[in-house]
């Protein structure tokens, strides 16, 4: 029998690659190996419909079970991969066994960076939010009345806030940049996220050190400021970002650079190896990038089973992101790096608006608060490579519509 394409990631790059794969018609046998105990599943409801209850575990599932035995595809769940024989192409499971491979896909996501232990880290009910596990773990003690420290003003500390509040926990958010979604978003979006999460009782503190969290019998109960403020806090939330799961591929010898290195058709360093998905770094805009998003690692797990069906095709995809905070709908399209000025065009009411980044005359990317027509509208602009001036974006007058099929 023919040796197999395996697949180390459960994730979703995984799940479009087999989707993808099995439409093709391929008959090459696939092995699927992850190292949780469930098929590839969303992740951007864990933080929202699954904590809250509304949303049970099986209805994450991007296909049932029985969906994969149908195609013949194997499923292997709660196994690690200790290595990689590339001169033989075979895998080293972690109870030992050897795996020999035809194509080997690398689809190792990243992992949530945690606070280190010294200054509370692996306290008791101070949480991190990543998988399936992690919300089971937190929820129980997600009730209402309680305190809840969330450290980072990303989009996961955003959203798990919004969340919380639903739930009425009492929510504080501390950012150690100058502003919440710095690193991600202009101020402009920034400041509607600011306003949003006050409005709905967020105490949100921004420029803000802790130096660690306080305990009593060995759980939390509280985080120090550098001030010397101290926070009272019955669970803590860690949300400062993500590392990308390279130590395999590291350990292979692939070359690796903020994410396991692809070239246009996600093949690594090594012809017989491929990446898709948050492990993933790769050339876009000048500039080696990775990329966290279901839209990418979809992209990028659908490509690969068409290249491997020998089709030629490369990554072009436009990036796109959406998150979802209260009654809010944040789209975002286009990637914003090296921008060096902004637009506001205001929205149908005072919930809405977008902001479109340009790089001198370029447009770049548009950040869309509950502005469908200026997301779906602008989608188009940037694809078609059109660069309307700042003029036309910022006069609501303006038909977006007419831009885009102009």
């Amino acid at each position: 029998m023919a040796a197999p394409i395996v697949i180390v990631g459960a994730g979703q790059a995984a799940a479009s690659f087999i989707s993808r794969h099995v439409t093709l018609g391929s008959q090459q046998p696939v092995l699927l190996i992850g190292d949780e105990a469930h098929p590839p599943y969303q992740r951007p409801p864990l933080s929202k419909k699954y904590l809250l209850g509304a949303l049970e575990r099986e209805r994450l599932f991007i296909r049932p079970l029985e969906w994969y035995a149908d195609q013949a595809v194997e499923l292997r769940f709660d196994t690690r991969i200790n290595s990689i024989d590339r001169d033989l192409k075979k895998i080293i499971t972690n109870d030992g066994e050897s795996i020999e491979y035809d194509k080997l896909l690398l689809c190792t996501g990243a992992s949530a960076r945690s606070l280190p232990a010294d200054i509370g880290g692996t306290l008791d009910s101070v949480f991190t939010l990543r998988s399936i596990a992690d919300i089971d773990k937190m929820s129980p003690q997600f009730q209402a009345g309680r305190k809840l420290l969330i450290v980072g003003g990303g989009y996961i500390g955003l959203e798990a806030a919004a969340t919380s509040r639903q739930l009425g926990l009492e929510v504080t958010v501390l950012e150690l940049a100058d502003r919440i979604l710095q690193r991600v978003a202009a101020a402009e979006t920034s400041n509607y996220f600011r306003d949003l999460h006050s409005g709905h009782g967020v105490d949100l503190r921004e420029s803000v050190r802790m130096t660690r969290l306080l305990s009593e019998d060995g759980a939390v109960r509280g985080a120090e400021l550098e001030s010397g403020e101290v926070i009272d806090a019955d669970l803590v939330l860690i949300g400062i970002g993500s590392s990308p799961n390279t130590e395999l591929g590291q350990a292979a010898g692939l070359d690796c650079d903020n994410g396991i290195r692809v070239n246009e058709i996600c093949q690594t360093s090594d012809p017989g190896i491929y990446a898709a998905g948050d492990c993933t770094s790769f050339f876009r805009n000048g500039q080696q990038i990775r990329l966290e998003s279901v839209q990418n690692a979809a992209d990028q797990g659908d490509l690969v089973a068409r290249v491997l069906a020998g089709e030629a095709v490369t990554y072009t995809a436009l990036p796109w992101f959406w998150s979802d905070q209260y009654d809010c709908k944040l789209q975002i399209v286009g990637l914003n790096q090296g921008h060096n000025h902004t637009v506001i065009r205001p929205g149908a009411n005072a919930s809405s608006m977008s902001v479109w980044y340009y790089r001198d005359a370029e447009l770049l990317a548009i950040d869309s608060m509950n502005e469908p027509k200026s997301y779906a509208f602008g989608r188009k602009i940037i694809e078609a490579g059109k660069h309307p001036t700042a003029a036309q974006v910022a006069d609501p007058a303006t038909d977006l519509k007419a831009l885009a099929m102009s």
